[in-house]
């Protein structure tokens, strides 16, 4: 069985073209650049259609890495997969996550299941496939094969599914019109709740959360349908889904766990408390014997049905911020203050991606015994 070690560095920016702290650590040797698989980033970006902190940033990483991989830029893409997050609200700390990984031999020493890493795209979707079965059904298969790719053939040691997904603008609405079809929105805005939920949704089919038999109009009216440990982020920037699945598995070396549990509204405290406890770490000040938080993964959204244990919330009628800001801020301060750290990555728009008004969160510690 091959066995894999895998690496977790948390690198703070200092604006979305900043990759000094990366280039850092790749020039002190703690990061060789041929084993990155992935990078997870929080922009200071409005975290919209036109967030273009999030493809200002994936450029800036791909023209840096370039010379390491003896690659073009526009190569680098095919090679890592980049998720960018905009929205740095209230106390949130702009950063990257950069996961690596190689093969190794076993130590003797080391027993359990341990934080593997697996990443896997579907094909390109039609406009007029956002939102709709087809994301879901391509989205599972792709899940699945992030799996195998991990090491991962139990979905219960899956704690952590992130996807970048796609968004529809004019262009790809006109698009699809001209082939006598109709998208499921017009709204670009829109479309970015669709295809995070459609992704969201064969997240859920593939680990057996739900049945397969999702429909259309399941998408943003099902709710009771929804993955735990689903993250999904859409852009404007792609038209295929990156996954990446995080778990733990026993043909994983590495020094880091992964543990989860999932937020029922966006003040449930106790839940992040039980995914900090899942991995052994507990509240900060963190002070647990031979572990160390290391950052922590969440989705926030604005309660769809305005109340949060039964008191009415105005995230949904602001019309000068966005509800994906507010929630943002929120979960992101909630998670702060019980973490004792600013640099977490927390997603807005938990559509299907944990109970209505919830969401998941996954803790990843390193093991420094």
């Amino acid at each position: 069985m091959r066995t894999t070690s895998v690496g977790v560095f948390k690198v703070a920016t200092k604006g979305p073209g900043d990759v000094s702290g990366l280039m850092s650590m790749i020039g002190s040797g703690t990061i060789d650049p041929k084993s990155i698989l992935a990078i997870l980033g929080k922009t200071e970006g409005n975290g919209g259609v036109n967030d273009f902190t999030r493809e200002y940033g994936v450029a800036a990483l791909c023209a840096a890495l370039a010379p390491h991989l003896a690659l073009p830029p526009h190569e680098i893409e095919q090679r890592i997969a980049f998720v960018m997050s905009g929205g740095t609200e209230g106390v949130l700390s702009p950063h990257i996550t950069v996961f690596t990984r190689r093969e190794v031999e076993r130590p003797a020493d080391i027993s359990g299941k341990r934080l593997s890493i697996g990443m896997a795209h579907t094909r390109d979707l039609l406009p007029e496939e956002l939102g709709r079965s087809a994301q879901i059904t391509e989205t599972a298969r792709a899940v699945k094969a992030a799996m195998a790719d991990a090491g991962i053939s139990d979905s219960d040691d899956v704690h952590f599914v992130q996807i970048k997904c796609p968004l529809l603008t004019s262009d790809r609405v006109e698009a699809a019109a001209a082939r006598g079809n109709k998208t499921a929105t017009t709204s670009a805005y829109g479309s970015m709740a669709y295809s995070r939920g459609a992704s969201a949704l064969g997240v859920a089919v593939a680990l057996g959360e739900i049945a397969p038999d999702v429909r259309d109009e399941d998408v943003l009216r099902r709710y009771d349908l929804f993955s735990k440990v689903a993250s999904t982020s859409a852009g404007i920037e792609l038209m295929h889904n990156v996954v990446i699945v995080l778990g733990n598995s026993a043909s994983s070396a590495s020094e880091f766990e992964i543990g989860h549990a999932v937020m029922d509204d966006a003040i449930d405290a106790a839940a992040i408390m039980s995914a900090l406890n899942d991995v052994r770490i507990g509240a900060a000040p963190q002070a647990t014997k031979g572990r160390e938080l290391v950052n922590i993964f969440a989705k926030a959204e604005a309660s769809p049905d305005g109340s949060v244990r039964g008191l009415r919330h105005t995230m949904l009628e602001d019309t000068d911020i966005s509800s994906t800001r507010h929630a943002r801020a929120a979960v992101g301060g909630l998670i702060a203050g019980l973490a004792g750290t600013s640099a977490v990555y927390v997603s807005g728009g938990a559509e299907h991606q944990g109970p209505p008004g919830g969401g998941p969160v996954a803790v990843i510690a390193r093991l420094s015994d």
